[in-house]
């Protein structure tokens, strides 16, 4: 223990990804000498639609859509690394990653596909995958978009996370989505604001980011690129 009066050592990074996602993360957090905080913000439920059987190829945009699917015997194209080795532990078997976001799977599905094939179908979040079905029928494809599971937020702020600001150890945040960073900031009780202070907000993307500047951070920081190793880069 350091001397009475000390600052507290900020070691703990805060995840705030739903719980099946945190894991692996917490993982990754530990092996850069950091003690990984969970707090999920978001909960997952699958939701186990029908699904067409005549299609050329699944697009997956999030690792919680492969892990509402079954093993589909065609080929899956995932948004990014994480999200690729997701769906072969699921048990697909011909596997390609864009490796960045929705717009590079656009390009790489044009890249790999016919459009005059068989549709595409895009395995999505409730409410969420338009823009990207949107930019596949601008490339002549037919899209199927299927909705195979809903993101809630959490009832209350996570008692984990309320423990780590109230002990001041917390040296940053991990905010994969702009939606888990709008659940924080709607939830964050009022007397934990000074706490953010000293804490740092690591944010997938721009509109994530957006979304956090409505508390009190030491800083905002945004990944070069919009992939959980770009946001751990900045830890």
């Amino acid at each position: 223990m350091g001397p009475a009066g000390a600052a507290p050592e900020r070691r703990a990074v805060l995840i705030t990804r739903p719980e099946a996602e945190a894991a692996s993360t917490a993982a990754q957090v530990a092996a850069r000498g950091l003690v990984p905080v969970i707090a999920p913000l978001l909960r997952v439920e699958a939701l186990r639609p029908a699904l067409p059987t005549r299609i050329q190829a699944v697009l997956a945009a999030s690792g919680n859509a492969v892990a509402a699917l079954p093993p589909l015997p065609v080929k899956l194209l995932a948004v990014g690394d994480a999200t690729a080795a997701r769906a072969r532990a699921r048990g697909f078997t011909e596997v390609y990653s864009a490796g960045r976001d929705a717009e590079a799977l656009a390009g790489l599905a044009a890249q790999l596909f016919d459009p005059a094939g068989p549709p595409l179908l895009l395995a999505a979040g409730r409410g969420q995958g338009g823009a990207l079905a949107a930019r596949l029928r601008d490339r002549g494809f037919r899209v199927i978009r299927r909705a195979v599971y809903a993101a809630s937020p959490v009832p209350a702020f996570p008692p984990a996370a309320s423990a780590a600001l109230e002990a001041g150890t917390l040296r940053a945040a991990l905010f994969l989505s702009a939606e888990t960073a709008r659940v924080f900031c709607r939830l964050l009780p009022a007397g934990l604001r000074p706490s953010l202070g000293s804490v740092e907000a690591l944010a997938i993307g721009e509109p994530a980011a957006l979304a956090l500047k409505a508390v009190p951070w030491r800083h905002v920081r945004v990944a070069a690129r919009p992939t959980l190793d770009e946001v751990l880069a900045l830890l």
